[in-house]
């Protein structure tokens, strides 16, 4: 039987109708990219179609080998647990139906040169009146449980903050792990400079994103003589696309592996010793497909890996719990934003 590509963006999915919406045009620009492959997307939870869903439509169209594509920044536990454990019950279900996972968007100097215009963007909307030395640069990560994806989110913050030229640079997170963006920013607000850039090194929006920007609201007045400038994330810039389409190819030429040398999973990494050799497998099989907007009902009380045993509790009578967080109680974290 002759092979036949086809490629899966796999996302995590939202309650935001706006984030979906987001994605689905990320599959969109892959599509133009790559015109030689069927392109279908899928989500983790909180939003259709499943990841199964697409994987039926690559299967409809003839499809029997998969370049799978998390839809990703950095290689957390989403990509190293819930990710390649859909994938792997849904290949071992359908004989002669391969499925290769790549790797995350990751560090890449086409995600920050995305980063970039972004900033720039902000740059040039606030104006040339303060000297970039008298500038500050935060960034906003996701936040995980996993120190080697948090510490990915730092090194963006470095390069950017070296790239423009920045007076200083500081890495804040909107959840699970610390600093938060109130805290960073307060403390960030002390250190006597006369602007602070704030990019959410995010993909898509969603209800984090807006309160990123709340939270940036809430400190501005407190710091009047400071100008706070949001900068829009990153979205469906060019340069996104190509490293989603990048990270497709590079299934096919053996180069996408992740680096797993500071996985929590795979060495002992301070703070997380006890973490090495954890089973791997999905946590989002109760939530696929839920849908999104204001409508939906569902007891889903997600406590993003913060609580000191992250639970999630379902009206359907079952729970399931996390590996705890070592820092849970941490003064500065791990809550989401609220």
């Amino acid at each position: 039987m002759s092979e036949k590509f086809g490629i899966m963006v796999c996302g995590h999915g939202s309650r935001d109708e706006g984030a979906v919406a987001e994605f689905a045009q990320v599959a969109e620009g892959l599509r133009k990219l790559m015109p030689d492959m069927p392109v279908e997307y899928g989500y983790l939870e909180f939003a259709t179609p499943i990841i199964r869903d697409g994987l039926d439509k690559l299967r409809e169209q003839g499809v029997n080998r998969v370049l799978a594509v998390p839809g990703m920044l950095f290689a957390a536990g989403h990509v190293k647990n819930d990710i390649p454990s859909v994938l792997n019950t849904y290949a071992a279900k359908h004989d002669g139906f391969t499925i290769e996972l790549g790797k995350e968007l990751g560090i890449d100097p086409k995600m920050i040169r995305a980063a970039g215009a972004r900033i720039q963007q902000a740059l040039d909307a606030a104006g040339n009146d303060v000297p970039m030395h008298e500038t500050m640069l935060a960034v906003v990560g996701r936040g995980a449980s996993d120190p080697d994806a948090n510490g990915n989110v730092a090194k963006v913050m470095r390069l950017l903050w070296e790239g423009f030229g920045f007076g200083w640079g500081e890495t804040v997170y909107s959840g699970v792990t610390f600093p938060l963006v109130e805290p960073g920013l307060e403390h960030a607000a002390r250190l006597g400079f006369r602007r602070i850039i704030v990019f959410p090194y995010f993909l898509f929006t969603g209800v984090l994103v807006r309160r990123i920007y709340e939270h940036t609201d809430r400190v501005a007045e407190r710091f009047p003589d400071i100008d706070f400038v949001k900068a829009p994330y990153l979205n469906d810039h060019p340069l996104v696309i190509e490293t989603f389409r990048e990270r497709a190819e590079q299934i096919l030429t053996g180069d996408n592996a992740m680096n797993c040398g500071g996985c929590k999973y795979r060495t002992q990494v301070l703070g997380f010793e006890d973490q090495v050799g954890l089973d791997q497998e999905s946590h989002h099989h109760h939530v696929e497909g839920i849908g999104t907007g204001d409508a939906h009902e569902h007891r889903h009380h997600h406590h993003d890996h913060g609580d000191a045993h992250h639970h999630h509790h379902h009206g359907h009578g079952h729970a399931h719990h996390h590996h705890p967080y070592p820092h849970a109680d941490h003064p500065l974290g791990p809550k989401t934003l609220k």
